[in-house]
């Protein structure tokens, strides 16, 4: 194993033992509590322990699968990865170490942010194992492409830049974005199979694009990435830049659904939740469609 330092440890879903263990869960949950470039509001360091904390209530029964499928796969959770790292380089060497780790062992590796910064490390993590082109399915509101902000190619701002460089980008969600971003848009989505676009519009004018979105992912090794201000912030108000216009619940699920079950899903994480008091649906939202997620991918698996 890579020399990495972890943070003590808490239990995704509150699973037993039996259904915990790292040689039989298929499952990993890797906590990667790191903020280092947040522009608005703070506190999504805090993301990965309220989402656990809050998965400890979910059901565990699902009726979409008729049963409790954690107790089919099993959930490992790893203890939170601990960056104290003096740049965010190096706290990125160390979340793909770990990523790459576990998926090396065979495991679907699932990332909880932490900034969106973090998906970079999981996926060059994921890149290191399953190779390159690694194809990334984003749902967010942001575009997330400068190439630099606020003097760092390492900002929240540039995640799906710096996910470009592993292999195309399919973007589902995005209401908000810069000038530059934009032009780059513009520029290369008429042009073959690199970035391509869905902004929040063509999300709520009707499922059309699910079938676009199918044929992109099709048989191909895929990391997917959710923002949690995705959603609208009647649904996720606990996150740094709360942008309205977004998600519901039921089409971020079917986006999922899309990917799941047309992709070959290597890896994922969810991000950007900034824990408030007093709004611990948030939480929970995010911790539900976490699990959801898990048992999307591991049911595609068996078909």
């Amino acid at each position: 194993m890579s020399q990495y330092t972890f943070l003590p440890p808490e239990n995704f879903l509150g699973l037993d033992a039996e259904h915990t263990a790292y040689e039989t869960s298929q499952a990993v949950v890797v906590p990667i509590p790191f903020e280092a470039t947040v522009s608005y509001m703070g506190g999504t360091k805090n993301g990965p322990r309220a989402i656990i904390q809050a998965s400890t209530q979910i059901e565990l029964y699902d009726r979409d699968f008729r049963g409790e499928p954690a107790l089919d796969y099993g959930v490992h959770t790893l203890p939170y990865l601990a960056l104290g790292h003096s740049t965010i380089e190096a706290a990125l060497e160390s979340i793909a170490a770990a990523v790459a780790d576990h998926a090396r062992a065979g495991k679907l590796v699932v990332g909880l942010g932490g900034e969106h910064t973090v998906s970079v490390g999981v996926g060059r993590g994921l890149a290191a194992v399953h190779g390159t082109p690694l194809l990334t399915v984003q749902i967010d509101a942001h575009a997330d492409l400068r190439d630099e902000f606020e003097g760092s190619r390492y900002s929240h701002a540039c995640a799906a830049r710096r996910l470009l460089e592993l292999g195309p980008v399919i973007q589902l969600g995005i209401r908000s974005l810069a000038r530059e971003e934009a032009e780059l848009i513009d520029a290369v989505t008429d042009q073959g199979d690199t970035l391509r676009t869905f902004f929040a519009e063509d999300i709520h004018a009707g499922p059309a694009y699910l079938a676009t979105l199918a044929q992109w992912v099709r048989g191909r090794k895929t990391f997917l990435t959710i923002d949690a201000d995705c959603f609208d912030p009647a649904y996720v108000p606990a996150t740094g830049t709360p942008e309205p216009g977004g998600l519901t619940w039921q089409q971020v699920m079917a986006i999922v659904r899309t990917v799941a079950r047309n992709a070959n899903v290597v890896g994922f994480d969810v991000v950007e939740l900034a824990p408030h008091p007093g709004m611990h649906s948030a939480d929970f939202l995010i911790a539900k469609l976490v699990y959801k997620t898990i048992s999307e991918i591991m049911a595609a698996r068996k078909l």
